[in-house]
């Protein structure tokens, strides 16, 4: 568990960066365009990249043999390259260079976000997985209570300064994870073939350390399709549609405090805080509760809750209120956010984790390609407050994708289903 808390800091760049990227840059967008629809989507660019890259760069980190290991060099390459970008966002001058400011450091981050994730199952038994993921995004949610407070007051001070924090933070970040995860010594995976684990240790002891599981040459290839099992592609739906809702919320909630509910720049940003301090709060026994119940319990435990949470926003327009329903919501997505990934995780094999962390990114990120600029959409047609209620009705489709795994999926697929989750 203490490799699993240093990797944390991975996570905790990760989510600090994006924290910020979601709640600030729509006011940089704000003032060269007008339309939250085209806003919605500008913000989605991040995504595309993760639509086509991601799934590529996990599959290519599982055949990826390096004396650093399989996924640190992705890290090694992305993470500074992400850093220096974060910070020149906001020195822009213009739409033109804030968009491609924007494009640089989504196309950064999505070199290393895939592999990143990786190497929690990769450091960490089956059995342990929920647990060690409540504590990863235990981290990342530490970074979001930093990004929309700390982070809002900073925005305060100097719209640059939340930005130049973020990516110091990220090379620290960087430091600590490198000196501290060795693949070749910290991994728990190994192949299954004696003959190809006999090949792989004798050409360890004549050329030294070299992969995370001690074969020094590329595993074989994963194939994406030969993955999708129908428990899979049920499970694959349901993240979509919790995405859809969670991804639009996060996206627009600061220019729905702004211009529905009133609240000042800071205000709304700040008020995000209370979900990541639930979030947080909740990380770590929402993993508990997923490894003694079941993921997919605790999941659609969460799903229910977070389903009837945005119903109630829609009614609220109190302050204090609304900052109580948001606790409420935070603690509900942990129980669905905690679980997810180590879920899509146990339903594949070892030799597949970066392939299984590709795709859970791609439906991810579909969703929040599509989410913002649908519900910006919807906003621009009615008003902003429509936006939690579209936000409900994609977590009750979730609820329904959930359902509909019962009994499904091929007979490997079922099998892995029914042992792990």
């Amino acid at each position: 568990m203490k490799k699993v808390w240093l990797l944390g800091f991975g996570f905790f760049s990760i989510s600090i960066t994006w924290s910020l990227y979601n709640a600030f840059v729509p006011f940089f967008l704000e003032k060269y365009v007008h339309s939250v629809a085209l806003i919605s989507f500008m913000m989605t660019i991040d995504n595309y990249f993760a639509l086509f890259l991601q799934p590529w760069v996990g599959n290519r980190s599982d055949r990826t043999a390096t004396r650093f290991g399989r996924r640190m060099p992705y890290l090694l390459v992305g993470m500074p390259l992400a850093a220096v970008l974060t910070m020149l966002l906001p020195f822009h001058s213009g739409l033109f260079t804030l968009l491609l400011f924007m494009m640089m450091m989504n196309l950064a981050m999505s070199l290393y976000r895939s592999p990143t994730v990786a190497l929690m199952p990769d450091i960490t038994p089956d059995a342990q997985r929920t647990k060690a993921n409540g504590l990863i995004n235990f981290m990342g949610g530490v970074g979001s209570i930093l990004a929309f407070g700390a982070g809002s007051f900073l925005y305060e001070t100097s719209p640059a300064l939340p930005f130049l924090v973020a990516g110091l933070i990220t090379l620290l970040c960087l430091f600590i994870v490198s000196r501290s995860i060795k693949e070749s010594r910290d991994g728990v995976n190994r192949i299954a073939d004696p003959a190809a684990k006999a090949a792989g240790q004798d050409a360890a002891d004549h050329s030294g350390p070299g992969t995370a599981t001690g074969v020094s040459g590329k595993p074989p290839r994963i194939s994406l399709l030969r993955q999708l099992d129908r428990t899979t592609v049920w499970l694959l739906a349901a993240i979509f549609f919790w995405f859809v809702a969670y991804q639009g919320v996060e996206t627009l909630f600061t220019l729905y405090g702004k211009n529905h509910l009133g609240l000042s720049e800071q205000a709304a940003s700040f008020s995000l805080t209370f979900f990541s301090l639930a979030f947080v709060i909740f990380a770590i026994p929402s993993g508990w509760l997923g490894g003694r119940y079941g993921k997919r319990k605790v999941i659609t435990i969460g799903v229910i809750g977070l389903m009837t949470v945005f119903l109630l926003v829609s009614l609220t327009e109190n302050l204090l209120a609304l900052r109580g329903l948001l606790l409420l919501g935070g603690m509900f997505w942990a129980c669905i956010n905690i679980n997810s990934y180590p879920f899509v995780v146990a339903t594949g094999t070892e030799e597949s984790i970066g392939t299984r962390t590709g795709m859970y990114y791609l439906v991810s990120s579909l969703a929040a390609i599509s989410s913002p600029p649908l519900l910006g959409l919807l906003i621009d047609l009615t008003d902003y407050s429509i936006l939690f209620y579209a936000a409900a009705v994609s977590m009750a489709l979730a609820l329904c994708s959930l359902f509909l795994m019962k009994g499904s999926g091929t007979k490997a697929g079922t099998a892995a289903y029914s042992r792990k989750a």
